[in-house]
């Protein structure tokens, strides 16, 4: 079997003074298998996406990082584990610095984890920024620009970019289309299907979008109020959900009427 890279093991979590939002929640991602997590709003998708991401701690339970679990106390430990996982956020008009120039909003993560040093114009990070700009289909000019120049799908190709400049193993991604109208989301889902593929990334995605999750996600995780109520391969869960809360998340899916 093929060790994890993260795990969650029954992991709770509660923010101070209120009801739980997650309880006992355990979810392996392996390499190469893309997990999508679903539910309604609330259901606490986004708050295991941040323990995820080491962003914080849970309130009982574990994240395990290669098999160790994660301190956010052990500074070492944890810019391999930034090296290694990366996001992409939900709104890509709010998570561009409009002061920056692309090439520099690109490049902070290989300064912010020590990867290159010197100017982040210098020959070295040049050169991986033209690397991702090319990988997410922009032309290597577009780092000499700043963020206000671009369409919504341009900006998230941006931020794809600074996702993969440091060649992470998983890209937690939140809502990574929901932004983006119809005919952009599809361009997006397709350069995420092809980074999979030419980059080895194993994505982990919040999504109410059971189609863009199927397309790549090779399992799914169902949240109801804070508990994983049903989780396995996509294509049973979708297609033979086993709990009622999941037939009913697939039969509130929007569908076109049919002609008489």
């Amino acid at each position: 079997m093929t060790p994890a890279i993260l795990e969650a093991r029954q992991v709770g979590f509660a923010y101070r003074g209120a009801a739980p939002t997650l309880t006992d929640v355990s979810i392996d991602i392996t390499p190469g298998r893309g997990v999508a997590l679903v539910g309604e709003s609330g259901a606490g998708k986004t708050t295991l996406l941040r323990l995820l991401l080491g962003l914080t701690s849970p309130t009982s339970g574990r994240i395990l990082f290669d098999g160790t679990e994660l301190s956010l106390r052990d500074r070492g430990r944890m810019r391999a584990f930034r090296r290694s996982v990366q996001t992409v956020f939900q709104d890509p008009y709010s998570s561009l610095d409009p002061r920056q120039r692309v090439g520099r909003i690109i490049a902070e993560p290989l300064r912010s984890l020590g990867l290159v040093a010197g100017r982040p114009g210098g020959s070295h990070a040049g050169q991986r920024v033209a690397a991702a700009l090319l990988a997410v289909g922009l032309p290597v000019d577009v780092a000499h620009r700043y963020p206000h120049e671009f369409s919504g799908g341009q900006r998230q190709r941006i931020a794809i970019a600074r996702a993969i400049v440091c060649e992470p193993r998983v890209l937690l991604a939140d809502e990574p289309v929901s932004a983006l109208d119809v005919s952009t989301r599809v361009r997006i889902v397709d350069l995420l299907a092809e980074l999979q593929e030419s980059h080895g990334l194993t994505i982990v995605m919040v999504s109410h979008d059971l189609a863009v999750v199927s397309m790549l996600c090779r399992h799914t995780a169902v949240l109801e109020r804070g508990r994983i109520v049903e989780q396995g391969d996509t294509a049973a869960v979708l297609g033979s959900p086993g709990h009622p809360y999941t037939r009913r998340l697939i039969d509130s899916v929007p569908r076109l009427p049919t002609g008489s």
